[in-house]
């Protein structure tokens, strides 16, 4: 291989990896602040979670509201010998497990929220404390350079 055969293929992975980003996006256009920032506004995490709580009691107080008249009908039509007492009991005992899957869902969201809003606001206080003592010990600093 010639010198100058390597100085090209030498010039041509540089240019190469200039083109190439690792463990990084790039940057996108947004409507402000800085890309990748979290923001988390502690009235939407309590709205979602209150939301989440009123629906798990909505639907605790409101969705068997039809169980037992459902149960009765399908336990009297079976009796009477109608296939369909069969089919319906189906349907309140599918009902019961989608009702049950739906309140998990609603205590697990409104838990969540409850937990997230707790968790940030013990960061904040430890990123406050920590900054806190940081600038108490540089003041310490600035302190003891004038002496």
């Amino acid at each position: 291989m010639a010198w100058d055969e390597w100085e090209k293929l030498k010039a041509e992975a540089r240019a190469r990896s200039e083109q190439m980003r690792l463990n990084m996006l790039e940057p996108q256009p947004s409507g402000g602040g800085v890309a990748g920032d979290l923001k988390v506004n502690q009235q939407d995490l309590a709205a979602v979670g209150n939301s989440a709580f009123r629906l798990f009691e909505d639907l605790g107080k409101h969705g068997r509201a039809a169980s037992a008249s459902t149960q009765e009908a399908a336990k009297d039509l079976s009796t009477q010998e109608f296939e369909l007492g069969a089919a319906l009991s189906t349907v309140e005992k599918r009902w019961e497990k989608q009702l049950q899957t739906l309140l998990d869902a609603c205590a697990h969201i409104s838990n969540h929220m409850d937990f997230t809003q707790n968790a940030h606001a013990g960061d904040e206080y430890f990123i406050a404390s920590t900054l806190s003592s940081i600038d108490t010990l540089e003041q310490g600093f600035d302190r003891g350079a004038k002496n």
